[in-house]
C-alpha cells in the first residue's frame, strides 16, 4: 500500500521478494499480467480503484489478498465468492467513467456476468470496441 501511493502507481502486486507496479488506468495492466501467464498465487495486490471487471481479473490472477482505495459493491461480491480477502478505504455501489457522467464501460461489461473468463472475454471485447471508435 505504501508503494502504492508513494510511486502514484495505479497498481502493485508483491509477494514480498518481487514486486510488479504500473501506472496504467483501468484493466489494462491487470490483462497484461493474466497473459503473461505467472503464477500470482503467493501475490499481494494493492490498487487505487477496483470494479467488477478487475475483480474478476484479480480472480484469474490467483493473487491471495488485496488492498484497495475504492472498491465497488459488485467487485467486494466477486472476491468474496471467490475466496479472496479484501480491504478497503471506501466501498461504492458502482465505479464511475473518468468523465463521470456514467458508469465504468467496464463495469457495464460484465455486470451480469458471474464467471471471471466469461468477464474477462467481455472486457477484451468491450476494449476492442472502444479502440475502434
Amino acid at each position: 500500500l505504501d508503494i502504492l501511493k508513494a510511486g502514484d502507481y495505479t497498481c502493485v502486486m508483491t509477494d514480498g521478494s518481487e514486486t510488479v507496479t504500473s501506472k496504467e488506468r483501468g484493466v489494462h495492466p491487470l490483462i497484461k499480467l493474466y497473459d503473461s501467464k505467472k503464477d500470482f498465487s503467493a501475490f499481494s495486490a494493492a490498487d487505487k480503484v477496483i470494479g467488477k471487471a478487475a475483480a474478476m481479473v484479480y480472480v484469474l490472477l490467483g493473487v491471495k489478498e488485496i488492498y484497495s482505495l475504492v472498491i465497488s459493491d459488485a467487485a467486494a461480491e466477486v472476491f468474496s465468492r471467490n475466496g479472496i480477502t479484501f480491504y478497503c478505504d471506501k466501498k461504492v455501489p458502482r465505479i464511475l467513467n473518468r468523465t463521470n457522467t456514467g458508469f465504468c464501460p467496464m463495469e457495464e461489461a460484465v455486470k451480469d456476468i458471474d464467471n471471471p473468463y466469461d468477464g474477462l472475454n467481455a472486457v477484451r471485447e468491450k476494449l476492442k470496441a472502444l479502440n475502434n471508435q
